[in-house]
């Protein structure tokens, strides 16, 4: 059993394959935590320390005992009023205005199957390979409850927390802080790796050592951002790829959320992750409970590449749903690169006959094709097809493309409303505005209102009527813009429930859609929107060189079969660097690969390249997006960005590298590999050369001398017996 209740010492241990979680009721009815790490079936009640300790309060149950202090002692869920001072993970405002909850041991149920959350995303496993907890803490003033649900995943060494918080009393009350998940740290001196970023240069990795304070990151921007992921890492200070303890937090939720780390006056270290407090106070009325979103946590003894790992399995088997997860997925062009908002029908069709000679799967016709819209400006919420711009009806325009051979997909804004349309002159309250107030414009554009039913329902019945005129395969779902004039504390999130409501339906109505998250790229990449659209696009920024870096810090917690990844023109839409189109091929099948250019303005040697391109990508994309993959080098740091995917069984593997400098006379390059067999030989299917795996792992591949700027390579690997004598 995965879960284990020990009633005499009132002690819960939750173990997976590789891991333990232990927890205690402790005689006050205070839930603490005891250990998270590697697998330990002892009881860890030991290790609690007590002391009398200068300006620590002492709760009254503890009567004359001022060794017994909730400032002091590690807990699974802290409260605000209590007497710690240090950061807490939920704080209520009562009836009174006070603002305290005092919470105690009431229940427990140990169940089979993995608990699910009304309304928001979740990890998902069957009743066979999953198991939950959930433990009722409750407040006997306020009448105010806590579920703690724990979802064991024993195989996925996965671990996963959430919270209810229920009003049981006769009162209305105010959440006015909520956390998914806490994790109390007795002992460690820790680095913090976290992913921030801006707009087309998301998810770099930044490392920091947790010193004493607080440490805090997150968004209020009405979406999990471009500028801060929802993930983190706390790691021993001497963890490596491949060596070290580190713990991993990944919020299933896409928007406002709040990572904070504090190194108390003990050298202990508290790590919480959970809802944004800023612009968020949550009424409560008697009767009614909030729900906070959920936290995906593991842990790894091994690394960072370990941990990885345990992450892109989750989300590739738990997180993500559909008919795509687990088969091959259209390659496409995307019509944005190629004319942006100058395109006609004919011009969509002319793409689609490219596509088709190239090998391509599918065309989306992005931005450009409803209302009057020609440019940023207007139309968005009128999600009716300008049949002028086109030249015929969008039906007719997907048959003469499916005639062909190619697949149809379609862009989409649902969230958002220009003034210039007849949506917001109709409906000018339907937007989110601060009463008395202008709203706040970007891209010269408003947000709907998503939390209200009757708009989401009228938005609804538009996109319905789009995607019924035709075959459409594929929808790319954008979100260009942050949130303002967020007019009540609930709203926020409120709206992210508005938004997933709005993404069930429509996956429920079309179970053999393939939706595509994008926020301006990369500005709603998370494990939320994942469980509705199986792919994102990564970045605006396609650049190829930019793209090792934002894609490097993406694979931390995130599959390559997730992360939308194009071959763009050169010179690059966003930076004007040139790179050579074998190398943006490879940076591109680090991903869902894809097109995002003109064809008509290659050449021809450029056009039997992309053949190959497609070709190589579909030899090898179940390798890719199921095999294990391996960050070889840091693009931050090291003069090549390199990583490799390895099946499962370590007989084949996909080596990837790209020279990020050259300079005159330069030195000798290797690549150390991971992941193979050390025992067995592998040649190289390109060259014919046979190496070793152990050779591979401790020198490297040598790589070629570069001849020009920002080359790249592509080394296939497959274990063979031909070879035995290597050493003869």
């Amino acid at each position: 059993m995965a879960i284990i209740y020990h009633p005499n010492r009132k002690i819960f241990s939750l173990h997976t394959r590789n891991t333990t979680y232990q927890m205690m009721a402790d005689q006050y009815g205070y839930l603490l935590h005891l250990y998270y790490g590697a697998t330990n079936h002892g009881l860890m009640d030991y290790a609690l320390s007590y002391a009398d300790r200068g300006f620590s309060g002492n709760p009254c149950v503890a009567g004359n005992d001022r060794t017994y202090s909730l400032d002091m002692l590690p807990q699974e869920y802290p409260t605000l009023g209590t007497g710690d001072y240090r950061n807490y993970a939920l704080n209520i405002e009562n009836h009174d205005g006070s603002q305290c909850c005092d919470l105690k041991f009431s229940r427990y149920e140990i169940r089979k199957g993995k608990y699910a959350l009304k309304g928001l995303p979740a990890v998902f496993a069957g009743k066979d390979e999953s198991d939950t907890l959930e433990i009722v803490l409750e407040d006997s003033v306020s009448g105010i409850e806590v579920s703690l649900l724990y979802g064991v995943l024993e195989e996925e060494d996965i671990i996963t927390r959430s919270a209810v918080i229920r009003n049981c009393g006769d009162n209305s009350v105010v959440v006015k802080k909520a956390a998914g998940a806490c994790l109390d740290f007795l002992t460690g001196e820790f680095d913090i790796v976290k992913f921030y970023g801006r707009h087309t240069m998301e998810r770099n990795v930044e490392r920091v050592s947790a010193g004493h304070g607080t440490i805090s990151f997150g968004s209020r921007r009405g979406a999990s951002s471009h500028q801060y992921n929802p993930a983190v890492i706390l790691a021993d200070q001497n963890t490596t790829e491949d060596f070290g303890n580190c713990y991993g937090m990944l919020f299933v939720y896409s928007g406002n959320f709040l990572c904070e780390v504090e190194k108390d006056q003990m050298n202990q270290t508290r790590l919480l992750m959970g809802l944004n407090d800023e612009l968020f106070s949550y009424p409560l009325e008697a009767g009614k409970e909030l729900t906070v979103p959920e936290v995906i946590l593991s842990y790894s003894k091994h690394g960072f590449t370990e941990l990885s790992h345990r992450y892109h399995s989750c989300i590739r088997d738990h997180i993500c749903r559909g008919k795509y997860v687990n088969v091959a997925r259209p390659i496409l062009i995307n019509s944005w690169e190629t004319a942006y908002f100058d395109f006609d029908g004919d011009r969509i069709v002319s793409l689609a006959e490219e596509a088709a000679d190239l090998g391509i799967d599918m065309v989306v016709m992005d931005d450009g094709w409803f209302g009057k819209r020609n440019d940023d400006n207007s139309s968005l919420g009128d999600w009716y097809v300008n049949e002028e711009k086109l030249g015929c009806t969008l039906a007719e325009l997907i048959q003469k493309i499916n005639a062909m051979g190619v697949r149809f997909g379609i862009w989409l804004e649902p969230e958002m409303v220009s003034e210039d349309s007849d949506l917001y002159r109709n409906h000018p309250d339907w937007v989110l505005k601060i009463e008395n107030r202008k709203p706040v414009r970007a891209r010269n554009q408003l947000l709907l209102d998503f939390s209200r039913q009757e708009v989401r329902d009228y938005i609804f019945q538009q996109v319905c009527s789009i995607l019924d005129q035709g075959n459409i395969e594929y929808v790319k779902w954008d979100m260009n813009r942050s949130m303002s004039d967020v007019y009540a504390g609930n709203v926020t999130y409120d709206y992210m429930l508005g938004v997933y409501d709005f993404l069930e339906r429509l996956t429920l109505r079309y179970p053999e859609l393939l939706l595509e998250g994008c926020s301006g790229g990369g500005g709603r990449f998370d494990a939320g929107m994942l469980y509705y659209t199986p792919q994102i696009w990564c970045s605006d920024n396609t650049d190829a060189i930019d793209r090792t870096r934002i894609q490097y810090g993406t694979s931390f917690f995130y599959p390559v079969c997730v992360a939308g990844s194009h071959v763009s023109a050169v010179p690059n839409h966003q930076t004007g660097r040139t790179t050579s189109l074998n190398t943006r091929g490879i940076v591109a099948m680090a991903g869902t690969f894809g097109y995002e250019l003109n064809p008509a303005l290659l050449s021809d040697e450029e056009k039997s390249v992309i053949r190959e391109q497609v070709k190589t990508y579909r030899k090898h994309e179940m390798l890719i997006c199921r095999g294990d993959y391996y960050r070889l080098s840091s693009p931050f740091a090291d003069r090549c960005a390199a990583w490799m995917f390895v099946s499962k069984d370590k007989s084949q593997a996909l080596v990837n590298v790209v020279r990020l400098d050259i300079q005159g006379n330069m030195a000798a390059a290797y690549v150390k590999l991971k992941g193979l067999k050390p025992e067995a030989v592998y040649i190289d299917d390109q060259t014919g050369k046979t190496y070793t795996g152990a050779a591979l792992m401790e020198i490297g591949l040598l790589l070629d001398f570069p001849k020009t700027e920002y080359e790249a390579y592509q080394i296939t690997l497959s274990e063979t017996v031909l070879a035995k004598n290597l050493t003869k």
